[in-house]
């Protein structure tokens, strides 16, 4: 049985390990509430976006901008995963991984080559001990307060390797905040685009005469658009991952009390046998001596 001294210590211990998963805990909600109002008010427009998209796209020939045409055979995968930068967020980060690489692995079972766009430390990591080549690896960007300049700059990457042929496909993977309790990864073709398989609006079309025309309109929209699908991915996976960690402090939180609970009864047992032994030797001796 440990000594007392020892169950105290492991105490002490415990209850500094509380103080500090209970403020990463507030921390992680605070951020959390700025990340999930900059979603919120991102998804309507991204949506509307691809609305307009389809509406435009929908009577023009898929060959008109080489973004919007399918590869007859397609090679070169490349896949973009979102993660975080900082761990102690429960499963989330390795939910992510997990995706990537079952998609990964069914898309070399096809014989196709397969790149990685990461972005987040914990994700080029993780792809770093697999079989599989990192194009590019973005860290200490999703720890930062970032802007849609981060979403450009990756658009511009992925945009510029398919339209040279280096890329044929490019899957987005990331993690959706479905609630502060549930974080879903998702995995979206973010090219070619594919207007047709988004939810275009509601209700009778309406013609409309474009100036300049629409073709020259998609040339200006179309990349706009990969970018908005890039950042509204990265402002999900920011939310997402503060949710997680602010979810698994709470249940460290919550550990810590059962472990400070179940040391204290093992002290109290503990001290309830030392005083015990005590009198039991006080005993004994008053016993001798009257003997």
């Amino acid at each position: 049985m440990p000594s007392l001294k020892d169950v105290k210590v492991k105490i002490s211990a415990v209850k500094k390990t509380k103080q500090i998963t209970k403020a990463m805990n507030m921390v992680a909600s605070a951020k959390l509430r700025k990340a999930q109002e900059r979603i919120v008010r991102f998804r309507p427009y991204a949506q509307k976006f691809y609305e307009m998209l389809s509406e435009l796209a929908s009577g023009v020939d898929a060959s008109t901008h080489p973004l919007l045409s399918v590869r007859e055979e397609v090679k070169t995968t490349g896949i973009m995963l979102v993660t975080s930068d900082r761990g102690l967020a429960g499963s989330f980060n390795v939910n992510l991984i997990n995706t990537a690489k079952r998609l990964a692995a069914s898309k070399k079972a096809e014989g196709k080559v397969v790149k990685f766009y990461c972005v987040g430390k914990k994700g080029r990591d993780a792809i770093r001990k697999a079989d599989f080549e990192i194009v590019r690896g973005y860290h200490d960007k999703m720890s930062s307060a970032f802007d849609f300049s981060l979403a450009n700059e990756l658009g511009r990457e992925i945009i510029g390797a398919y339209i040279a042929g280096a890329l044929d496909e490019v899957i987005l993977i990331y993690g959706e905040l479905e609630s502060i309790a549930r974080q879903t990864p998702r995995s979206l073709t973010v090219l070619p685009i594919k207007p047709e398989e988004g939810k275009a609006s509601s209700g009778p079309r309406s013609e409309y005469i474009y100036e300049p025309s629409v073709v020259d309109l998609l040339a200006e929209l179309l990349p706009r658009f990969v970018n908005v699908q890039v950042y509204r991915g990265l402002l999900d996976t920011s939310a997402s991952e503060h949710a997680a960690r602010m979810a698994a402090m709470d249940n460290a939180t919550r550990a810590c009390d059962d472990i400070v609970g179940a040391l204290t009864l093992a002290y109290n047992k503990a001290r309830q046998t030392t005083i015990t032994k005590e009198l039991m030797d006080i005993v004994g001796g008053a016993e001798a001596l009257k003997g």
